[in-house]
């Protein structure tokens, strides 16, 4: 059983893959949309059950299959190189250039996904994306944190990722740095301000004043 379980997952990670670059090629003249999957599907082999196995949401299936190979293809670039021996700020810089010429590799297909990803019904799954890369490329960073900083930092570099690449997709590689360097000296510059104040005091006090509340008065 364990052995069926394990070749059907094998076959579905190379099937996928498969598909993947059919779609690519396909992309820039047919979009990203349920044709486009079809017809990567049917290059393939694939039956239409297949189809609906293999990527039961169709096109979103296949658009966080794009992203994440862009995510494995920009750590594979960023694995070459030494985090520790970077400022923060120029390891943020690295990591996020990487990730924009990974999806740059594949610029016409990727244009049409991101096309795809910017329509109202698919912002939630573009949101999902940019948090993976973030995830991603502070793990590389060497961020560590486990509190709120976690989550944070990642909000904070999704917001700089999204019009990042979008910029690197439709107006190019020295227009996307500038902004990416332009919203790095914003973040420091915030965390300078930040640092020696207490943010975190009045949400501790409505904290402590909750707890008394409900466990009454401390002894």
């Amino acid at each position: 059983m364990i052995a069926l379980m394990t070749e059907t997952t094998d076959w579905a990670d190379r099937t996928e893959q498969t598909v993947l670059d059919a779609a690519i090629a396909r992309a820039p003249a047919l979009g990203w949309n349920a044709r486009l999957v079809r017809e990567a599907c049917e290059a393939c082999g694939l039956s239409q059950g297949d189809e609906e196995l293999l990527l039961p949401n169709g096109a979103r299936d296949l658009a966080a299959l794009l992203s994440r190979r862009h995510d494995a293809r920009a750590l594979a670039a960023l694995g070459e190189i030494d985090a520790k021996s970077l400022k923060i700020r120029e390891r943020v810089a690295r990591a996020v250039s990487e990730r924009m010429e990974a999806g740059a590799a594949d610029l016409e297909a990727t244009r049409r996904c991101a096309a795809f990803l910017a329509l109202p019904v698919n912002a939630d799954l573009g949101l999902k994306l940019a948090w993976e890369s973030a995830d991603h490329l502070w793990r590389w960073s060497g961020d560590e944190a486990t509190d709120w900083n976690h989550y944070s930092k990642r909000t904070i570099l999704s917001g700089i990722l999204i019009p990042a690449l979008t910029l690197r997709w439709f107006d190019g590689r020295e227009t996307a740095e500038a902004f990416v360097a332009r919203r790095i000296e914003n973040v420091m510059a915030f965390e300078k301000f930040k640092a020696g104040k207490d943010f975190d005091a009045p949400f501790r006090k409505v904290s402590d004043a909750l707890s008394r509340m409900r466990y009454g008065a401390r002894v």
